[in-house]
């Protein structure tokens, strides 16, 4: 397959991804599909990791790698230089800042999988787990006494964002490489650009 190509393979997964880590993080913020007071939000959701992480962050690179394909290879009128290898190499740029976004994700959401959700345990709104123990013994799951299902809620979420966010950060990765190609060999698909003959 053709750098830019490629590129908008990735581009054309990274944005569903997107949507759903935002929608996630969005779900967060009702702890077991209840509304609750700010206070009563596990704190690393309100870092926003998959709304600004793997959301609005990853929305730009996404947007970019699209757009490589459709790239004039041409270039700046006619000069062949700042055509295709130029965009597949601000495409690295970008798949970094998705690297970053998708990192700041993966952290936020491995961090909040090991200290787990705040709830409300022997009266007062507290963290009752230690060190992620309570993701192998369920019958700790019952210092949780409210919100409902708070702790299946909150493991869920979280999880998901921990895979998309990898996923993502895996993509933008792959990307790095593709754009390294891309601008070291050119694009398979700018033959005879200009009247000219071969990559560019």
């Amino acid at each position: 397959m053709c750098t830019g190509g490629c590129a908008k393979c990735l581009g054309s997964t990274l944005i569903p991804l997107a949507v759903l880590c935002t929608l996630a993080n969005i779900l967060l913020f009702f702890p077991g599909g209840k509304v609750e007071e700010s206070a009563h939000i596990t704190d690393e959701v309100w870092y926003f990791g998959g709304i600004l992480g793997s959301g609005v962050l990853m929305i730009f690179p996404a947007l970019v790698f699209l757009g490589l394909q459709n790239n004039d290879c041409c270039g700046c009128c006619g000069n062949r230089s700042c055509g295709k290898r130029f965009a597949m190499f601000s495409s690295i740029i970008f798949a970094a800042v998705g690297v970053l976004g998708a990192g700041y994700c993966f952290i936020l959401s491995a961090v909040a999988l090991n200290k787990g959700p705040k709830c409300q345990s022997q009266g007062s709104w507290t963290y009752p787990f230690e060190s992620g123990d309570y993701l192998a013994d369920y019958a700790l799951w019952e210092r949780c006494t409210s919100p409902d299902n708070i702790v299946p809620w909150h493991l869920t979420l979280f999880s998901l964002l921990l895979v998309m966010s990898g996923i993502q950060g895996v993509l933008c990765v792959i990307q790095v490489v593709n754009g390294l190609f891309g601008t070291i060999c050119g694009d398979c698909k700018c033959c005879g650009c200009c009247g000219g003959e071969g990559t560019v």
